[in-house]
């Protein structure tokens, strides 16, 4: 296969952040995106190029619709944690792509997930979802990413690193973890569909270093041009502030990842993989500092206006 050959790609989750971004590349490209959604279209993502439909992924029918006419997909699976919900997901989405004859799925896999069971749900539903797709025979490749940078580009991160210099996370600062931007996870997404000889591998993409907290601040610190310092920041206290933006369900689901991290069962679960991924996939992650240094902080600056909501990832 070849990028420059048009795909018609099924996008399932294109209204995050994730989704969203592969869905932005492609379109970009000059592959045509079909997107399943159930917000209303006032309420849709600005997403160029890409053809909404309305439905649930819950509804096999919906999915089915979904897959109608295309030839490969990619597959992020929404902020959910019941192992129902995700069987049934997962399987939903291996009927259609069997039914359309998809000829590759990419799944991501929202996180690195540990080599043994755990009792994260975080990991054990995505696990689950790898485990359905896979023996469905649906033309399978996994990529499995460690923390995003855009999760530093928000709210609760940026009025404190911009007017503090506190880069607060709730990863033990020893922690090293191969931070990975939206726009890599992206092109990972693009040379997992369509590079040769990928089909049934298993990739842990991520930036092209491991830093531990006090280097990722030293990164910030050389984008912003100012000294930026790290703060491990209590998962408990994490998923108490998100379970007042996502609910109590939705931030444990996510926590639990922090949570385990916290516990030291794993600790270079985040990180590289000895640049595996970066070769097979012929990727250049853009370094942290220059990452940083591309963002509209100042949109943080307790002196500037109150930021624009639609202008925020």
């Amino acid at each position: 296969m070849s990028s420059e050959i048009p795909m018609r790609v099924a996008v399932v989750g294109a209204t995050g952040f994730q989704g969203g971004a592969v869905a932005r590349l492609l379109a970009g490209r000059r592959h045509r995106v079909r997107t399943l959604t159930r917000r209303a279209a006032a309420d849709r993502p600005p997403l160029p190029g890409a053809f909404f439909l309305a439905g649930d992924l819950g509804r096999r029918d919906d999915v089915r619709r979904l897959f109608e006419g295309t030839t490969h997909a990619f597959v992020t699976m929404p902020l959910v944690y019941g192992s129902e919900r995700v069987e049934t997901y997962a399987r939903n989405v291996a009927a259609a792509a069997l039914e359309a004859g998809t000829e590759r799925l990419v799944l991501n896999a929202n996180t690195r997930v540990p080599l043994g069971p755990t009792d994260v749900a975080a990991f054990e539903t995505r696990r689950l979802a790898e485990r359905v797709l896979r023996d469905s025979g649906v033309p399978l490749v996994v990529i499995r990413p460690p923390v995003y940078l855009d999760n530093l580009f928000s709210p609760w991160n940026g009025p404190a690193l911009v007017d503090e210099g506190v880069l607060a996370y709730p990863l033990p600062e020893s922690t090293r973890t191969a931070w990975l931007s939206h726009r890599d996870l992206a092109e990972a997404a693009l040379a997992a569909l369509t590079l040769e000889g990928m089909e049934g591998r298993t990739f842990d993409i991520g930036g092209a270093r491991s830093l531990t907290g006090g280097e990722l601040a030293e990164a910030f610190g050389r984008g912003l041009g100012r000294a930026v310092r790290y703060e491990e920041l209590d998962p408990a206290a994490f998923e108490r502030g998100l379970a007042r933006l996502l609910g109590p369900e939705t931030a444990a689901g996510v926590a639990g990842i922090y949570h385990y991290m916290a516990s030291g069962a794993d600790p270079l679960l985040m990180a590289d993989d000895d640049g595996v991924s970066t070769e097979v996939l012929a990727l250049e992650p853009a370094p942290v500092e220059e990452w940083v240094a591309r963002q509209p902080w100042q949109i943080w600056s307790t002196d500037a206006d109150e930021p624009d909501p639609s202008s925020l990832r």
